[in-house]
This record gives C-alpha cells, structure tokens and sequence, in this order.
C-alpha cells in the first residue's frame, strides 16, 4: 500500500521540490495552498503524514494544527512544521507537531 503524504505550502515552489523528492521516494503526494485546502483534503484522503508551512493566508499552520487536534481521523497524524522564524517561536503557537523543518532547507534534510 502506498503511502500518502499531503504538502501544505502557500510557496508553490518548496511544495513542488517536496512533493518530487517524495514521489521519486515511492509516495503519492498531495498538495494545498492553505490551511484550509489542507484539511478538506485530509478529511477525504487521509494521508499518513502532513508536511505543514506556519505562515500561509486564509488559515495558517496553527490553525491546522488545533483543527487536526480536535478531529478523530486527523489527531495523531505526524506533521512536520516548516517555518523561517525560529522553532522556539514558532513553538509557542504551535503544539502538537512532531518535527521541525526551518526554511531555507536542504532536500537532504
């Protein structure tokens, strides 16, 4: 069975090189511009593992994070935050991620 992971980024091109590095890897991966989009396709795809950008408009990645929580099907889903500020920044707002990723970033990461 094929693993699915979901690329939430509002920089199309970082979703891009991750969404190509992991398909190479063997995975179907999805992507969404926002919050939002993300969750919507989480409710119908439900992917294994959720790549999440902190700041993105319409719902950011704290959003999501609080909304995964609260939802049975997503809560326990292991994301990785990706951010430029700080991870002890970026921390306060956001609990419940499993790995912090800073952006710039190297694919080798």
């Amino acid at each position: 069975m094929t693993r699915v992971v979901l690329v939430v980024d509002d920089e199309i091109g970082i979703a891009e090189l991750i969404d190509a590095v992991l398909t190479d890897e063997g995975y179907r991966v999805l992507t969404a511009v926002n919050g939002r989009q993300g969750l919507a396709i989480m409710a119908k795809d439900h992917p294994d593992l959720v790549f999440l950008d902190y700041m993105m408009p319409v719902m950011d990645g704290a959003d999501v994070l609080r909304a995964m929580a609260r939802d049975l099907s997503t809560d326990g889903v292991p994301v990785v935050l990706m951010s430029s500020m700080p991870e002890d920044l970026v921390a306060e707002r956001c609990p419940g991620y499993a790995v912090f990723m800073r952006k710039p970033f190297r694919i080798a990461q």
